[in-house]
């Protein structure tokens, strides 16, 4: 994942951010509305101005299932914290900042196998039945743009053996590295003062 967040930076600062708006590992809190502070994996600020957020998540076996309820409710809930300390004006004379989930999942055999659903009261969504745990986290990713929750998002699929050959897998066009990447670029340089 470093090298995802790493890559992320370097394009930035090769689509003209200066480097020290480019917040990685240190200095990475932002207020919220509903607890002191969340860490992002990488800020973009500039004179006090939040341009940009990005949360990057991996997740490896085994425990898939609670891992995935895990992941979407982080991701739910950083995302609703974020927007409403920007709503009530913690991020000063910031514009409107891009927010972005990254998500990469270990591909093994059980992320991408079918997986059972409980249904004891109530049917889930149908595209819920039946899915791997790397189609719940397709849905995911896409809802959360679809939901404006986020502006951007990416799913990625590497096997432990593959990520240690930097190889990876997007298995779905609409949520590659490189649409997550470029309305993030494109975003920042537009607001840069």
């Amino acid at each position: 994942m470093d090298g995802f967040v790493n890559l992320t930076r370097d394009l930035l600062c090769e689509g003209g951010v200066p480097r020290e708006f480019v917040r990685l590992k240190r200095d990475v809190e932002l207020p919220g509305y509903f607890r002191p502070t969340k860490e992002w994996g990488l800020l973009v600020v500039q004179d006090r101005r939040l341009l940009a957020s990005v949360e990057f998540k991996s997740q490896v076996g085994p425990s898939f299932g609670n891992n995935y309820n895990n992941r979407t409710e982080e991701a739910l809930g950083s995302a609703q914290d974020l927007w409403t300390a920007f709503r009530e004006g913690k991020f000063d004379s910031s514009p409107k900042p891009w927010l972005g989930y990254l998500m990469m999942l270990e591909e093994t055999r059980r992320s991408t196998s079918a997986v059972r659903v409980r249904e004891p009261h109530f049917d889930v969504f149908p595209e819920f039945k039946g899915a791997s745990y790397a189609r719940r986290y397709e849905l995911l990713c896409d809802r959360l743009i679809k939901e404006r929750l986020y502006d951007g998002s990416c799913l990625i699929l590497s096997s432990r053996e593959a990520g240690l050959k930097s190889e990876y897998r997007e298995p779905v066009p609409e949520l590659s590295y490189e649409r997550f990447v470029r309305p993030l670029i494109a975003h920042v340089t537009a607001h840069l003062i």
